[in-house]
């Protein structure tokens, strides 16, 4: 049965390590008895790449255009592809599987979860949803295929037949973690820089992303800021799951336990350059 209340955590823009390391201390904090819910808001400062659990660096990420930028790497707890977390909002849910409708399977969590989103977006007047299918827009050809927004699979939400929102899950003890991007703007130089194919037409690649990918203001026609987007998925989300979002920080032992994941884990090279590591540190 879902709370009637959750944690909202506004914690600002954080590199990339630290990023990540929030997301899995919250994550790791519901199994504190009583632990409620928690909506997590959050950028990304410097700008950031983050790749798939899974995800190979040996095709399809060039780092030496991250590094050439200032930008830094992680790799998510999560799966899927990468994404450049630039001009966007960042979203993390930390919730119990017994608190969704449908919390035992992954699909439809991934939609009750996104209902949130939808609704935040809605307040933008942005008709988003999660696809009903297995599948959506996808980029043609081999020219981006370690990109996120390069296709929309089941659980990812799209706009006009693009995907506007991309986001991964991973489960553990009954709880789940589900974070994701919500672009304002893609940089299509900026994709095909960093994660586009070495020998691809950089012209054709710009055309393939801009045909299955857009951001928020790019659909309203205006700019949005952070905050307003912020504000928006915050407000969507206690619309979504009939809840009160409670702002406030993390927890000194949650602020502790980022510190040791953003050193021992999402800060050690090794970690990031080599995927599917099993490591519950």
């Amino acid at each position: 049965m879902q709370p009637d209340r959750w944690r909202l955590v506004r914690s600002g823009s954080l590199p990339s390590a630290q990023n990540m390391a929030v997301d899995e201390a919250l994550f790791e904090s519901l199994g504190i008895p009583g632990a409620i819910p928690v909506l997590r808001i959050y950028g990304w400062q410097p700008p950031g790449v983050s790749v798939g659990y899974f995800q190979s660096l040996e095709k399809g990420i060039n780092l030496d255009a991250i590094h050439e930028r200032g930008y830094g790497l992680v790799r998510r707890p999560t799966g899927g592809r990468a994404i450049i977390h630039h001009h966007e909002v960042t979203y993390s849910v930390c919730t119990r599987a017994d608190y969704l409708a449908d919390g035992n399977s992954v699909l439809k969590s991934y939609r009750e979860i996104s209902t949130g989103i939808e609704a935040g977006l809605a307040l933008l007047d942005i008709g988003a949803h999660v696809p009903r299918g297995h599948g959506g827009p996808a980029v043609k050809g081999k020219d981006l295929p370690s990109v996120c927004f390069a296709k929309a699979l089941g659980g990812d939400m799209t706009v006009q037949g693009r995907k506007i929102v991309g986001s991964a899950q991973m489960r553990r003890a009954g709880c789940i973690l589900q974070h994701g991007s919500i672009p304002i703007t893609i940089d299509l130089d900026e994709h095909v820089s960093i994660l586009g194919e070495p020998d691809a037409n950089e012209q054709d690649a710009r055309q393939a992303l801009a045909s299955c990918a857009v951001g928020v203001a790019d659909v309203v026609g205006r700019p949005v800021s952070f905050d307003e987007l912020a504000q928006c998925i915050a407000s969507g989300f206690e619309r979504a799951m009939g809840t009160t979002l409670e702002p406030g920080d993390l927890t000194p032992l949650e602020k502790q336990r980022a510190a040791e994941l953003a050193q021992s884990k999402y800060g050690d090279e090794q970690w990031t350059m080599t995927p599917g590591r099993r490591d519950r540190r």
